[in-house]
């Protein structure tokens, strides 16, 4: 299978590398993650004037049309740098909405492209909860009242501070559905959660509050979505450790023990080369899970597994590299200062995030078995 870039992606790589480059130096970095809102507005500012917001967004709504593959070049351009803005769950939430919504909500999607909002994205919840079955619940509401209340509670939602709709995931009579609710509506209430990566995610709790289906509950949109999360977060893992194994590369050719440079001693080759062996499977499983995400032959099975594994890939793999380049650093790597060690706290969050390896091991299971029975 042909993974190699065209000339479309290729041009938002190379502008997303030079933008992130720029604006990621250590001491702006240290910024940010010390700001109110641990998000670097100015950088967001300058994604959407480069009409890279809008990349993976239909053309209808102001964007580039470059679906899933759009996204996911700019995440890992992103993750190679961990910079701090909350570009994959907004854009998900975006994507989602652009697929299942309504033209007026819909009409959203121009203002996000353009940088002037933003949309979060609640999907986990405290407890074993299964996203595909989240223990959030929609009830219609009256007439003359918006169409449905959602009562429940979101864990750490990723991204909430400037975002003005957020879109939750929650369970009705006919099945799991997406919902578009006011981050400031009659019933939504916020906590505030430092996460591990220092971003300020948002603990939600949902009392009656009024909310909008984004398509049709019961008819898939809730797995959709999550296939395309898990992807989205492979790729951003995909970038975070392509930049640890950089900086790894980097300490080792130029730190020197016994008169040789470290990157001569076989031991720490071996670890190279392992980092270097769970990358390249990242990147060929990500890369796999986008193209048949975008396939319109392809099985829901085949896109579910596919983002199962990718994101597998994302937690086994990516949490095991930025371990053994911090480990590779030395004392260097627990420096809060040192930049591998916001790799390491970024490839520990988002292997966390939507559940671990085992999670992903065990939806696959459920996805195989059921393939099995009607096989």
């Amino acid at each position: 299978m042909d993974f190699s870039l065209g000339e479309e992606l290729e041009a938002v790589r190379d502008l997303a590398r030079e933008i992130f480059t720029d604006r990621t130096s250590p001491e702006r970095l240290r910024t940010v993650e010390t700001s109110p809102t641990r998000v670097d507005e100015g950088l967001w500012s300058d994604l959407a004037d480069a009409g890279l917001l809008g990349a993976a967004l239909p053309e209808d709504v102001g964007g580039a049309g470059l679906g899933p593959a759009g996204l996911g070049v700019l995440l890992t351009e992103q993750g190679r740098r961990t910079a701090p803005v909350p570009l994959w769950s907004a854009l998900v939430a975006a994507l989602a909405v652009a697929e299942h919504g309504d033209a007026r909500q819909r009409a959203l999607l121009p203002s996000l492209a353009a940088g002037t909002a933003r949309l979060a994205l609640a999907l986990e919840e405290f407890g074993p909860a299964d996203p595909v079955a989240p223990d959030t619940v929609a009830v219609r509401a009256p007439a003359d009242a918006p169409p449905w209340r959602l009562t429940g509670h979101k864990a750490a939602v990723p991204g909430p501070v400037g975002a003005g709709h957020v879109l939750v995931s929650a369970t009705t009579g006919d099945g799991a559905g997406l919902f578009l609710v006011a981050a400031d509506a009659a019933g939504v209430s916020w906590e505030h959660a430092e996460t591990t990566s220092h971003e300020l995610g948002g603990h939600l709790t949902l009392d009656g509050a009024p909310a909008e289906a984004v398509g049709i509950p019961g008819r898939g949109a809730v797995e959709r979505t999550l296939r395309q999360a898990r992807t989205a977060l492979a790729a951003l893992q995909l970038g975070v450790t392509e930049g640890a194994l950089g900086h790894a590369v980097e300490h080792l050719r130029e730190r020197e023990q016994f008169g040789r440079p470290l990157a001569t001693f076989q031991a720490v080759q071996h670890q190279l080369a392992d980092c270097y062996i769970d990358i390249d499977a990242l990147r060929v499983t990500t890369w796999h899970a986008m193209d048949t995400l975008s396939d319109t032959g392809a099985t829901d099975a085949e896109r579910e597994s596919a983002a199962l594994v990718a994101k597998w890939w994302a937690a086994e793999a990516g949490l095991t590299t930025v371990h053994r380049v911090q480990h590779l650093h030395g004392g260097i790597g627990v420096d809060t200062d040192h930049p591998v060690h916001r790799h390491f706290l970024w490839g520990r969050q988002i292997a966390a995030t939507l559940g671990g390896a085992q999670a992903q091991l065990a939806g696959l299971g459920d996805v195989l078995a059921r393939t099995a029975v009607t096989s």
